[in-house]
């Protein structure tokens, strides 16, 4: 008779383009345990080195002979030729094609899991090029895949980020995975009017809006440069009201503890923390996903179709040898408590925009088509007028 009372072992897993750990920290808070990092950036090492201090560290995918023997293995791979933020050479690019190393590696592996994370743009870019390849790639080495876009706002923390998460398996079904849990997006009205997040290297043709909430951190911008999204703060004084949250802020908007990445700061100069932070995966996200590889759950196949090779791919999909289906699933797997905007950001200690960022965003604005509050025009103005009040006074 077996032993009911001795725990199940914990899920191993190796972590490629790891980052600064987030796909791993949030699936260690699963109970799994992590043999294996690989991580080639220097600031993003010393971040791992510091939080991951008994786990393995190898510099570079191009020089890692073997993946160890373990149960799951992930894959953050670059973003940079897939978003929309980026170049967009899609995914032979000479970033994002460094996932060609993965798939190499699973040529000799065997893990029961194996788990991608990347941009919401690789599903429509080149007309979805990037995800064909991969489930074809997939698909040639035995597994059966599915993906699900998620929206990191379900783990409770106010930052709308769009995330694709794809889960392959050789033995295992992964929409045990994937598609266990459906909760539907929160209505509007649990979303406060207090706060809108918004990103001030833009105006031209988008404002990455989002009520009680801050648009996606992202690891660099349409400038190319690594920054910070801005707060508008409603019925805020002058000077207060158009606002950057800090780097700390950042990282507990993805759901790290405040200063994870401070180590970087021994080998990059503070902005690249926005970088690491912004390329990061949401700790939460990667919990939810790693409580389900432990304890796949009951799916639900109704509503499920046919998809065929050249139509746009879906929010959600599944298939194996050759043959693809749509998935009824929303961006909300899961409704954790929401932590409003301004009970995240301390907005009394967050930076003015600059004048010179103020006025940038607010003449782009001005000369677009887009809609946009009058209220929020005129926070723009009556902020750029103090910071220039304050120059002058200077």
């Amino acid at each position: 008779m077996p032993n009911l009372d001795v725990a199940p072992r914990p899920l191993t897993v190796a972590g490629l383009f790891a980052g600064i750990g987030g796909v791993e920290l949030g699936l260690e808070a699963a109970g799994m345990q992590t043999k294996l990092l690989c991580e080639w950036w220097e600031p993003a090492q010393a971040v791992l080195k510091h939080r991951f201090p008994d786990v393995a560290l190898h510099d570079d995918i191009q020089t890692l002979q073997a993946l160890p023997d373990v149960d799951v293995v992930t894959a953050g791979f670059p973003c940079t030729d897939l978003s929309q933020a980026g170049r967009t050479a899609g995914i032979h690019g000479k970033a994002s094609g460094m996932v060609k190393h993965l798939l190499e590696l699973l040529e000799d592996a065997s893990p029961r899991w194996v788990v991608i994370e990347n941009v919401r743009n690789m599903l429509a870019l080149d007309r979805g090029t990037a995800m064909e390849y991969l489930v074809s790639e997939f698909e040639r080495l035995g597994y059966t895949w599915a993906y699900r876009l998620v929206d990191s706002r379900f783990t409770g923390v106010p930052q709308r980020r769009h995330r694709v998460i794809l889960v392959a398996s050789r033995t295992e079904d992964p929409r045990s995975v994937l598609f266990a849990d459906e909760a539907q997006e929160r209505p509007e009205s649990d979303y406060r009017e207090d706060a809108f997040g918004f990103y001030w290297t833009e105006g031209n043709t988008g404002l990455g809006w989002a009520q009680d909430a801050l648009p996606t951190l992202k690891g660099g911008s349409g400038l190319g440069i690594p920054s910070s999204p801005a707060m508008w703060v409603c019925n805020a004084e002058p000077g207060r009201a158009i606002v950057t949250p800090r780097i700390e802020d950042a990282e507990e908007l993805q759901g790290f503890p405040r200063d994870w990445t401070q180590a970087a700061l021994k080998v990059a100069r503070p902005g690249v923390r926005w970088k690491l932070v912004g390329n990061a995966v949401t700790v939460g996200v990667s919990t939810w996903l790693g409580n389900r590889l432990q304890n796949p759950g009951n799916v639900d196949e109704t509503g499920q179709l046919i998809l065929l090779k050249g139509m746009k791919w879906p929010t959600a999909a599944w298939g194996n040898s050759g043959e693809r289906w749509s998935v009824s699933a929303s961006l909300w797997p899961e409704k954790h408590p929401y932590r409003n905007l301004l009970d995240v950001v301390d907005a009394s200690n967050a930076a003015p925009l600059s004048l010179r960022a103020t006025t940038g965003f607010h003449t782009r604005l001005l000369k677009s088509r887009l809609r946009y509050r009058e209220e929020f025009s005129q926070a723009l103005k009556e902020h750029s007028e103090y910071m220039a009040g304050s120059i002058s006074a200077a």
